[in-house]
């Protein structure tokens, strides 16, 4: 079984087991959190692809780490005119552990009264 979420603005696919770097949240290490955005939900029978997300799919994941990515060096510099900039920049991450990835099957809503009776309305409407 594997899923497609969104989170960050960017999509992953995951299957239960996974470790998955993703744009920092603001959790403590241990913490657990739940990822209902899923895009895609395959369970080896079916695919459902949701319109956006799936209805009732979520991702359970436990915070494994947070932490800074590798150093990126920013150097800008005029030539012939003695102008150096440079600058670094570390992005911060959140390490998450794929716990499991469950969907619910949704309800079917209830027929109401109102609806019931506009629908008798519907049919009478049409047989005359």
């Amino acid at each position: 079984m594997y899923a497609v979420i969104e989170t960050g603005g960017k999509q992953y696919r995951v299957q239960e087991g996974d470790v998955l770097s993703v744009e920092k949240l603001s959790v403590e290490a241990g913490d657990k959190v739940t990822l209902d955005k899923v895009l895609i939900l395959n369970d080896d029978k079916t695919v459902k692809v949701g319109t956006p997300y799936v209805d009732g799919a979520k991702v359970e994941t436990t915070v494994v780490e947070n932490g800074k990515g590798e150093k990126v060096i920013i150097f800008k510099y005029k030539a012939k005119k003695d102008y150096r900039k440079k600058q670094g920049h570390r992005q911060p991450y959140t390490m998450l552990k794929v716990e499991s990835i469950s969907a619910k099957a949704p309800r079917a809503k209830k027929a109401t009264k109102a609806s019931e009776e506009t629908t008798e309305a519907v049919q009478e409407a049409t047989q005359e």
